[in-house]
């Protein structure tokens, strides 16, 4: 396995991109992998894609689980590492992985109970839609284990500051996607066409090989990896510290999803192409929000080991040249979605009926990009600190406020209306999120770089 980086001492700026662009390749892999999906399951017609989108919804809300594990101890690694606690390290690493199996073995017998009442509460129009929603929330949702071990093995490597790993791996998966998505949807070689059932079992398969591929790339690691034992009695010392960090970013996830889940049934009743829109249309925008969310990480990991070693003006440094990064980023994110939403839309989606409303749908939220990389970055900075609740309290107040927005505008613009719904939310969240952040990062940060200077003198 690749050498870590080295994030405490240097130039920012080169370890920072070393460390965040295997981790914004790894989210455009992930983005790629998403779209490969998209793409072929397109070629099913809409009532496939909003199938895939209704199951998808509740694979999003399962995230919010992964992340309570992933984020609680991405963090908790990262600042053990920082401050050269080895043992603790690997006791956080650990329970960060046993927390999550366990909830991911809670997520799928859930699914295989109770795929149907969950599917129907989207109301979807036709029965066919219903069914394949259906199996693709019993196979994905089911097997959801391999997704969030993958969730750990990425923060986990994140955190002791390799990102390369896990951009190979996740390539790996990717491929493998890209060659089962057509023959296990299509048919072919003696496999009969699944439908949406075999674009469940093709990412399954690939997320599987995935962690397979993990296991055996970091089994030799003798910082971490090679000492979890994952089958040993939990530390409740740990599980609790990873708990209570990871809880705020969990429930945020959740609630958000769930707002979203909310969105997408007010969608419904505009039919099941727009359903399809809207789940086409976020894996469109996902071109920006999985990149900052890279980047993010990459930004967490570095304040958290650099929190853990009291570099204050090294953190304050990083969150500067990694806010000028994701601005650029944003604005060219804005522009691609606001001046060429058609020419993106139609690889999708052909239908004349569907490609104005998605047209609508990327033009709108174009105009929010920019702001969501604000937010998304300064949530990676408050995090890396281990304050993950002003983050959540943003997220969660001002995504709630998308609900009643949605319903008051769409009164006056109709489907669009819920499409500015989220714009503005949007907008809100990255400036109040900054503005939190620069006035916590003053206050905070400038306490410590004072105590660190009076205990230097006295020393």
């Amino acid at each position: 396995m690749r050498k870590s980086l080295n994030l405490l001492e240097g130039a920012i700026l080169p370890a920072l991109s070393a460390l965040a662009l295997p981790i914004m390749a790894t989210s455009l892999i992930q983005m790629a992998y998403n779209l490969t999906d998209m793409i072929w399951i397109g070629r099913l017609g809409s009532g496939a894609v909003a199938s895939v989108g209704a199951a998808g919804m509740f694979m999003w809300l399962s995230n919010g689980l992964a992340t309570l594990a992933k984020m609680g101890g991405q963090i908790k690694v990262a600042q053990a590492l920082g401050a050269s606690k080895i043992e603790d390290a690997r006791a956080y690493a650990n329970s960060s992985f046993q927390l999550a199996a366990l909830f991911a073995l809670c997520f799928g017998l859930i699914s295989l109970l109770f795929a149907k009442a969950m599917i129907g509460f989207f109301q979807l129009n036709t029965e066919a839609v219903i069914l394949d929603a259906q199996a693709y929330l019993l196979i994905t949702g089911g097997l959801v284990i391999f997704n969030f071990l993958n969730q750990i093995y990425t923060g986990t490597l994140t955190a002791m500051g390799n990102s390369k790993t896990s951009f190979v791996v996740t390539t790996i998966g990717l491929l493998i996607n890209i060659v089962l998505d057509p023959l296990l949807i299509f048919g072919g070689l003696g496999i009969p066409a699944l439908g949406v059932t075999g674009a469940a079992l093709a990412t399954v398969i690939a997320q599987a090989v995935v962690t397979l591929s993990f296991y055996i790339v970091v089994h030799k690691d003798d910082v971490l990896f090679h000492h979890l034992k994952f089958l040993q009695r939990p530390s409740k010392k740990h599980t609790k510290e990873i708990f209570m960090i990871g809880l705020p970013s969990a429930v945020q996830s959740m609630i958000f999803s769930s707002i979203s889940m909310v969105i997408a049934r007010l969608i419904a009743g505009w039919g099941d192409g727009a359903v399809a829109v809207q789940k086409v249309g976020s894996q469109i925008e996902s071109i920006s929000w999985m990149t900052s969310e890279g980047y993010a990480l990459a930004l967490n990991s570095f304040v958290a080991q650099n929190f853990g070693a009291r570099n204050g003006e090294r953190i304050k440094k990083g969150y500067r040249l990694s806010m000028i990064l994701m601005l650029v980023w944003g604005l060219f994110c804005s522009a691609l979605l606001i001046f060429a939403p058609e020419l993106i839309f139609r690889i999708f989606i052909q239908e004349s009926d569907v490609l104005p409303l998605g047209v609508d749908y990327l033009r709108i939220l174009g105009v929010s990009q920019l702001f969501m990389c604000i937010e998304i970055t300064t949530e990676g900075a408050f995090c890396g600190l281990g304050k993950t609740l002003p983050p959540s309290i943003v997220s969660i107040t001002l995504t709630a406020a998308r609900i009643p927005l949605a319903i008051c505008l769409s009164e006056f613009l109709g489907l669009n209306g819920i499409w500015w719904s989220i714009t503005i939310s949007s907008i809100f969240k990255g400036i109040v999120l900054c503005s939190w952040f620069l006035r916590y990062q003053h206050k905070t940060l400038g306490s410590m770089l004072k105590q660190d200077s009076k205990t230097l003198a006295e020393a």
